[in-house]
C-alpha cells in the first residue's frame, strides 16, 4: 500500500515525519502526472502547489476552515487530499470529477472557481458571513500572481481593510500565470521576492515563532514585528499602503516553513497577504522545462511532447487567425493585436516576434484590454483583440459602452467559439452570440473554413466597424466548397447556398456546417429528395434578402449552432419566419437551457443534440 492510500485524506496528514510527508508529495505528483497525462488537465500549475497544499491542510481543517482556490488550476493535490482520491482518475471525464473547484462536487470545495480573480472576494464574503454570525473558523484565499493581476483582485484588495473581518490570503507565485506574467505589478512582486528587507523580517518572523514564551499575546509579538517592518522598509510595498499586512516571500516547497507562518497566521487578529514563492512543474524535469506547454494539455499526451512539439501555428482555428492577422500587420502597420493572457492560447506568438510594438499581452485585465484596443481604434489603429468566448464575457460593458456606442473598428477575435470538452461549464464558449446580438452596431460572423475567415478579417479592416468572427476549438477545415465549385468567399452580408435541394432546407452556421452537409446526404438516402444546405456567415445583421429566397422555397427549415439556443441565430431566424408570417415549419438544433458539464466535446454535442440523427428527426418528424 503507498502511503497516499495509508493517509487516505487530510486528516492523516497530522502525524506525518518529515521523510514521510516528503514521500507523500512525491507520490501526490506521481498521480497528478499519470492521471493528467492520460485525461488532460492542467499540470505544471498543479504539480507547484503539492507542499504549498500539504501544509495548509495539516493547519487549517477544512471541516471547519474554509480554503478557497482561485481558478482552480492548483487544486488538483487538494482534491486528492479531501475525499477524491477514490475517483481521481475520473479528473475531467463525462461524470467525474471536474477540473476546476465545485461546490455541487464536495463540500471541501467552497467556491465554484473557473476564471480569475475572484478567490479574495469570495473569501471576504466568507468572513464577513462568519462575523455576523459569531462563528470561528479561519477563511483563506489561495490565489497565483497571475490572477492578483486581475482588476477584480485589486477591487476587493482596496475593501479588504475596510471591512474589518480578518482574511488570510496565500499569493502563490510562480511568476507565471499561463504565460510569464506581465506589468507593472509583475514587477513590484518580483522586487520584494528579492529585497534583503523581506527576507529579514521572514527570518524575524521564524525566530518569533519558535522563542515565544508559552501564553503570551501573539498580537503583541506581532506588533513587534510589524513595527520592525516599519523601520526597516525602504521600498514601497502595495499591500501595506492598503492597509494588508504583508508576510514573506516564503519558500512554497518547504513544509516547515509554511506551517511555522501559517500557524502564526492562525493567531493573528487582522487580514494579512502571505506571500510563498512556489515552481511551476515542480518534482518533474518535462513540467519545470516546459511550464507553459504543460499548463493546459489534452488527454493522451506523452511527458516528452514538449520537446517534440512544433512552434508553428499548425492547423488550428487559433493557428489560421494568427497567420492571417501576421499577413495583415505586414500589409498594415496600423494593424495591432491584442490578448489577455493568452498568447500560446490564441497562437500569437509568431505575430508578437515579428510586430512586438504593435502586440500587447495585457495579462489577465479583460476589461483594461478592451477599453485599451478601443483607444487605439478611436487614435486610427485597427486592433485586432484575440479573446477566449468565455472570457470574453467579462468585458461585456466595454464592448457595449467603449467599442460599439462610439462605433470604433475593433476586431475580436473570440476563440473556442462553441463547446470546448474536458473544460467544462466555465469554460465553455456559448453565450457570445446571445448578448454581441443585442448590441447595436455589432456585426458578428461565423466562418465554416479557413477562406471564410480570411474573408472576414480582411473585409472588417476595409470597413472599419465593430466586429465579433467567432471561431470553434480544434483543427480549422481549409475550404468548404458546393460540389463542382472553385471555393470562393459569397459576398459580404451575404449567406450561402452550398448545395441546392427542395422541401427542406438546412442552415449551419460556423462549425455546424459540415454537420448539415453530413445530415442533408442522410435524409437523401431516407427519402430520396436532396435538402438544400446554406451556410449562414452573418449572425447579425442577419440576410433577409437571402432567407425570403429561401423560406418562399422551403416547407422545413432546420437551423443548427454550437451556441444556446436561447438568444441564438436559430432563434433569430424563427422570429423572422414569424414576423414575416411564412408558412414553413422550423426547427433548431444547439446548446439547450443548462449547463453543459466535462466531457469530450463529441459527447457533448451528442449531448446537445448537434448530430446527423437529430437533425434527421427534426426535418423528417412532423
Amino acid at each position: 500500500m503507498s502511503l497516499l492510500e495509508s493517509v487516505d485524506d487530510f486528516r492523516g496528514l497530522y502525524g506525518l515525519s518529515e521523510a514521510e510527508l516528503k514521500k507523500l508529495c512525491a507520490e501526490l505528483r506521481k498521480n497528478i502526472i499519470d492521471v493528467t497525462l492520460e485525461n488532460g488537465g492542467h499540470l505544471s500549475s498543479s504539480l507547484g502547489t503539492v507542499e504549498l497544499t500539504v501544509a495548509l491542510l495539516r493547519v487549517f481543517n477544512p471541516d471547519v476552515d474554509k480554503i478557497i482556490f482561485d481558478v482552480g488550476h492548483q487544486s488538483y493535490s487538494y482534491k486528492l487530499l479531501t475525499k477524491r482520491r477514490g475517483r481521481f482518475e475520473t479528473l475531467r471525464r463525462k461524470g467525474g470529477i471536474a477540473g476546476f473547484p465545485r461546490m455541487d462536487e464536495s463540500p471541501y470545495d467552497f467556491f465554484t472557481t473557473g476564471h480569475s480573480g475572484t478567490s479574495i472576494s469570495a473569501a471576504m464574503g466568507y468572513a464577513k458571513a462568519r462575523d455576523l454570525r459569531r462563528e470561528e473558523h479561519e477563511v483563506v484565499a489561495v490565489i497565483g500572481d497571475g490572477a492578483l493581476l486581475n482588476g477584480v483582485s485589486f477591487e476587493a484588495l482596496n475593501c479588504l481593510a475596510s471591512l474589518k473581518s480578518k482574511v488570510i490570503i496565500i499569493l502563490n507565485d510562480n511568476k507565471m500565470s499561463i504565460n510569464p506574467r506581465v506589468g507593472g505589478m509583475a514587477s513590484h512582486l518580483a522586487k520584494l521576492a528579492v529585497n534583503p528587507t523581506y527576507k529579514k523580517l521572514k527570518d524575524y518572523i521564524k525566530s518569533q515563532c519558535t522563542n515565544m514564551k508559552n501564553g503570551e499575546n501573539i498580537n503583541s509579538s506581532l506588533s513587534r514585528i510589524k513595527m520592525k517592518l516599519k523601520s526597516l522598509l525602504l521600498p514601497t510595498n502595495v499591500f501595506e499602503e492598503l492597509n494588508i499586512s504583508y508576510w514573506g516571500p516564503f519558500n512554497g516547497h518547504n513544509l516547515t516553513e509554511m506551517e511555522d507562518v501559517f500557524r502564526l497566521a492562525r493567531h493573528y487578529d487582522e487580514s494579512l497577504l502571505i506571500h510563498v514563492m512556489t515552481e511551476k512543474g515542480k518534482g518533474c524535469p518535462q513540467t519545470e522545462a516546459y511550464p507553459s506547454f504543460f499548463h493546459g494539455i489534452g488527454p493522451k499526451t506523452k511527458i516528452d511532447a514538449a520537446s517534440h512539439a512544433s512552434s508553428g501555428c499548425g492547423e488550428s482555428w487559433s493557428g489560421v487567425m494568427a497567420e492571417v492577422l501576421c499577413e495583415l500587420a505586414h500589409e498594415d502597420p496600423r494593424v495591432t493585436v491584442c490578448t489577455a493572457a493568452m498568447k500560446d492560447g490564441t497562437k500569437q506568438e509568431n505575430f508578437a516576434k515579428a510586430y512586438p510594438q504593435r502586440f500587447c499581452d495585457t495579462g489577465i485585465a479583460e476589461e483594461h484590454m478592451l477599453i485599451y484596443a478601443a483607444g487605439l481604434a478611436a487614435a486610427g489603429m485597427r486592433p485586432v483583440v484575440c479573446i477566449y468566448s468565455t472570457f470574453l464575457q467579462r468585458a461585456a460593458d466595454q464592448v457595449m459602452h467603449d467599442i460599439c456606442l462610439p462605433k470604433l473598428p475593433v476586431l475580436l477575435g473570440i476563440d473556442r467559439a462553441g463547446l470546448v470538452g474536458e473544460d467544462g461549464e466555465t469554460h465553455h464558449g456559448i453565450l457570445d452570440v446571445a448578448w454581441l446580438r443585442a448590441i447595436p452596431e455589432m456585426t458578428v460572423a461565423a466562418p465554416r473554413d479557413a477562406v471564410d475567415l480570411e474573408f472576414f478579417v480582411r473585409e472588417w479592416k476595409k470597413r472599419s466597424l465593430p466586429m465579433a468572427v467567432r471561431y470553434p476549438r480544434g483543427k480549422a477545415v481549409k475550404a468548404i466548397a458546393a460540389p463542382g465549385r472553385e471555393r470562393r468567399p459569397a459576398p459580404w452580408g451575404r449567406l450561402e447556398v452550398i448545395s441546392g435541394g427542395e422541401e427542406i432546407c438546412l442552415i449551419g452556421i460556423g462549425s455546424t456546417v459540415e454537420l448539415m452537409l453530413k445530415s442533408a446526404d442522410e435524409i437523401e438516402k431516407i427519402s430520396g429528395r436532396r435538402p438544400t444546405v446554406a451556410d449562414l456567415r452573418f449572425i447579425k445583421p442577419l440576410d433577409y434578402e437571402g432567407l425570403d429566397a429561401l423560406l418562399t422555397t422551403h416547407k422545413v427549415i432546420v437551423t443548427a449552432e454550437e451556441n444556446t439556443l436561447t438568444g441564438g441565430a436559430g432563434e433569430a431566424v424563427a422570429s423572422y419566419i414569424n414576423a414575416k408570417g411564412y408558412a414553413v415549419r422550423a426547427a433548431a438544433a444547439g446548446v439547450p437551457d443548462h449547463f453543459i458539464s466535462h466531457a469530450t466535446r463529441a459527447q457533448q454535442w451528442e449531448e446537445c443534440g448537434l448530430t446527423v440523427e437529430n437533425i434527421v428527426r427534426l426535418c423528417l418528424t412532423k
